[in-house]
């Protein structure tokens, strides 16, 4: 059974930081796209960014780009969202998705939910002024 975890929400101030997790079971880590999507209250969810296992490409919605990065250990089948200097605008419900894909991920297309087979739970996060 494939089980998608995430972990590392939390409350933080303005311009802090912190990093999600996102622990994977029961798939191999190379035959999919990791990403990371958030979803605020009275918004549409959307794409933060991905990382492809095929050729290690990544993508990076314009509204994180420079501020969050995307990292992946697949010895320990998990994949990472380092998020600095966070904004009050960044505060939402943050999940983590696999996709069974080995397409590279260069563009927004990548980030469609329908696309992806299995998500997580989701985690908290807060960013106070």
């Amino acid at each position: 059974e494939v089980q998608v975890v995430e972990s590392g929400g939390g409350l933080v101030q303005a311009g802090g930081s912190l990093r999600l997790s996102c622990a994977a079971s029961g798939l191999i880590f190379a035959d999919y796209v990791i990403g990371w999507f958030r979803q605020a209250p009275g918004k549409e969810r959307e794409g933060v960014s991905c990382v492809s296992s095929s050729d290690g490409s990544t993508y990076y919605a314009d509204s994180v780009k420079g501020r969050f990065a995307i990292s992946s250990d697949h010895a320990k089948n998990t994949i990472y969202l380092q998020m600095n200097s966070l904004k009050p605008e960044d505060t939402a419900v943050y999940t983590c998705a696999a996709w069974e894909s080995t397409t590279p991920v260069h563009n927004m297309d990548k980030m469609s939910s329908w696309q992806y087979d299995y998500w997580g739970q989701g985690t908290q996060v807060t960013v106070s002024s």
